[in-house]
């Protein structure tokens, strides 16, 4: 009886898989456990790259289900200092496992979220677990828990009409609040609010933990709606910054490496979660950071695109071709010195060395 390897395909070999191939016309990266249909409702979440997909999937033709749109009159660069139209809720960013746990058990009642707010120099106030979706604050402490209650709102009807959630995981690095034992989103006094050394404490999350809260949230999400499936994916942006005390390149390699092996524990284990490799087609090696710009962090729209065409493709059970990248050397946005101005996490460059005392720096980016 001959052995397994030797009726395996050419995609399970790496001669044959990528070494003797272009990298824009490397194949069947991702074979979906389910197809998704045109009109079966997605809802999206996660970090900042998550941000990309439900527009991009509105523009093939697919059913985006945004639960939270942006109030009649506000002008288009309103809405996205406001975080509209960006995933399915208007949660802003969240980055790691434990955020999206903590999220479904607010909107689903099986927690119930903490009623304080930040006050800034300016008198407005501001959501901690949502510091940057109001740039400008809200008006009053009353103001910024009602709009919560319309993000809890959103998430639960997201949850009840959707088929298929698609969530992007970020980050392990999380800044926790002892007092009351929320996650929070940012590290308190980057984006909003105050730093306390006694109350906010930094959690690099395991592989385990992550798994759980993700298994915790599926389930609940799940519980509301049986039918609900899920694709896992994880963010090929780098941290900006860690505070764990390693290189940043170190504590990158190891938040990512949890995040895949967290995702893909959950993907074999359970028929209704399956893993998208939206971080191997950008940081494979064999793409030589052609989509990343010059800061090798921000992804460019050009590998958005790419991402988004193999994930397409695989739906519609089509090969990828190399014709789908317009660009193989990818520039920068005109203006935008490469940084993704929508990651909360961006503005953690400004405490950088090279923009402390002694050097010219440049504004603090703008929250979004």
């Amino acid at each position: 009886m001959p052995h397994p390897y030797a009726r395996l395909p050419d995609r399970s070999f790496w001669r044959t898989a990528v070494a003797e191939r272009r990298a824009a016309d490397i194949q069947d990266l991702w074979t979906p456990k389910s197809p998704i249909g045109q009109d079966e409702p997605v809802i999206t979440a996660g970090s900042c790259f998550a941000g990309h997909i439900g527009p991009a999937l509105l523009r093939e033709g697919m059913h985006w289900y945004d639960a939270e749109p942006p109030p009649p009159g506000l002008t288009e660069e309103a809405r996205r200092a406001r975080g509209y139209r960006r995933f399915s809720f208007r949660t802003g960013n969240i980055y790691t496992a434990a955020g999206l746990h903590q999220w479904f058990a607010w909107a689903l009642g099986r927690r119930t979220p903490p009623a304080e707010v930040w006050r800034d120099a300016d008198g407005r106030f501001h959501d901690p677990y949502r510091p940057a979706v109001e740039p400008d604050g809200f008006s009053s402490p009353g103001e910024a828990l009602a709009s919560r209650e319309v993000t809890l709102d959103a998430i639960r009807r997201a949850l009840a009409a959707a088929d298929v959630l698609v969530f992007t995981l970020g980050l392990t690095e999380a800044w926790h609040d002892t007092t009351d034992g929320t996650v929070l989103p940012m590290c308190p006094g980057t984006v909003q609010g105050s730093f306390d050394p006694d109350r906010h404490r930094l959690r690099n999350h395991t592989v385990a933990e992550v798994q759980r809260d993700l298994t915790a949230a599926v389930a609940l999400a799940r519980e509301a709606n049986p039918r609900l499936r899920a694709v896992l994916t994880v963010s090929p942006v780098p941290l900006t910054a860690t505070a764990t005390g390693a290189h940043a390149l170190v504590a990158t390699t190891h938040s990512k490496s949890v995040l895949r092996a967290a995702a893909g524990q959950l993907a074999a284990e359970l028929e209704y979660v399956d893993y998208f490799p939206s971080y191997e087609i950008v940081t494979g090696f064999p793409y030589r950071a052609a989509f990343y710009e010059p800061n090798l962090r921000t992804v460019s729209a050009d590998g958005v695109a790419f991402v988004m065409r193999h994930f397409l493709d695989a739906l519609r059970g089509r090969p990828d071709h190399a014709e789908h990248v317009t660009d193989p050397n990818p520039t920068p946005t005109p203006g935008s010195g490469g940084e993704d101005p929508w990651c909360d996490d961006a503005v953690l460059d400004y405490y950088s060395p090279g923009h402390r005392p002694g050097h010219t720096p440049g504004p603090v980016p703008a929250p979004r």
